[in-house]
């Protein structure tokens, strides 16, 4: 089995500073911490959590809670957890998976929160450890999250550019912030292009989409896109524009909001705005351990851009 010694050796450092990279990442520079990383790797070293903990006076526990229902038929929660334990990892962190009945049992160093909705604010603010909220929040509580303002208002610039004429906005039913910014970000293109935005919002789901194509159909004029909120409600949009023989996408376009699996089984393959999950949970690991250090002192927001990927759904 390997020891210090031989991760230090390995790395050509000293074993201060090894001891160092593992218990104080913060004080060495990424150069150095990623040399005795991967001398780590390559010895499979594995840090000794009992005695880190014992050592910094933690639990080297952050406890990820999942406030919303989660849906089986996607992996968005697999790659949160995968960059949140990956980086987790990196500072010799576990971490544990809680549903709202049990938070507070079991001790741990901070909290990592997602599917947060207004109702859980007296949840949060019950928190007794540093926490971080993945997803935009007015709660005053630190979050990661995609720019989900800047997102929608690119979308609906490539839609005008592309020619289509009218771009209607299908949003999520919710009165959360984020929610509000995505459709912000569509209404200010708009207006400073002087169309007339076209809003509905619905449920989450795409059979709800699919149902307001097929009774409004006669409604929507060819050269038209749809703007969604998210992939699931473009996906009922595409299902019901095919029934009606609507030409996708010279005469009908669509535009989706996640791109974390369901842009790829849509048929054609849907145009959507595809956040970065995985990056956006390593985010959420560092800024929650950055808060523990500091003894819980705020580190703010930081959003992440999304990218445009293009399927076959719009010219």
């Amino acid at each position: 089995m390997a020891t210090l010694t031989d991760v230090a050796k390995k790395a050509n450092v000293s074993k201060m500073t090894v001891s160092r990279v593992i218990n104080h990442p913060e004080q060495v520079t990424g150069e150095l911490k990623e040399l005795v990383y991967e001398a780590m790797r390559e010895l499979n070293y594995r840090p000794n959590a009992a005695a880190i903990a014992l050592a910094n006076n933690r639990t080297q526990i952050i406890k990820l809670l999942i406030l919303e229902e989660m849906d089986t038929t996607e992996p968005y929660y697999m790659f949160l957890l995968t960059g949140i334990a990956n980086e987790l990892d990196k500072y010799a962190y576990s971490l544990q998976l809680l549903t709202h009945n049990n938070v507070q049992i079991g001790d741990s160093d901070g909290f990592i929160v997602c599917g947060t909705r207004k109702e859980d604010e007296e949840l949060i603010h019950s928190l007794d450890k540093p926490t971080v909220l993945f997803g935009q929040n007015d709660m005053g509580v630190d979050y990661i999250d995609s720019n989900n303002e800047e997102s929608m208002a690119r979308a609906t610039e490539y839609a005008i550019e592309k020619g289509y004429e009218t771009v209607v906005y299908i949003g999520i039913d919710v009165d959360e912030p984020f929610a509000h910014s995505r459709e912000k970000g569509y209404t200010s293109v708009m207006e400073n292009h002087g169309k007339e935005p076209h809003i509905y919002n619905l449920e989450n789901r795409s059979r709800y989409s699919a149902a307001f194509i097929r009774e409004n159909w006669d409604t929507f004029p060819k050269n038209t896109l749809f703007l969604c909120a998210s992939d699931r409600l473009g996906l009922g949009v595409i299902r019901e524009i095919k029934e009606h023989g609507g030409d996708i996408p010279n005469d009908y376009g669509i535009i989706g909001h996640d791109g974390v699996f369901l842009d790829q089984i849509a048929y054609p393959n849907l145009t959507t705005l595809k956040q970065s999950i995985t990056e956006m949970g390593a985010a959420c690991a560092r800024m929650v351990l950055k808060k523990v250090k500091e003894e819980g002192k705020p580190q703010g927001n930081q959003l992440f851009e999304t990218e445009l990927k293009l399927g076959g759904t719009t010219r």
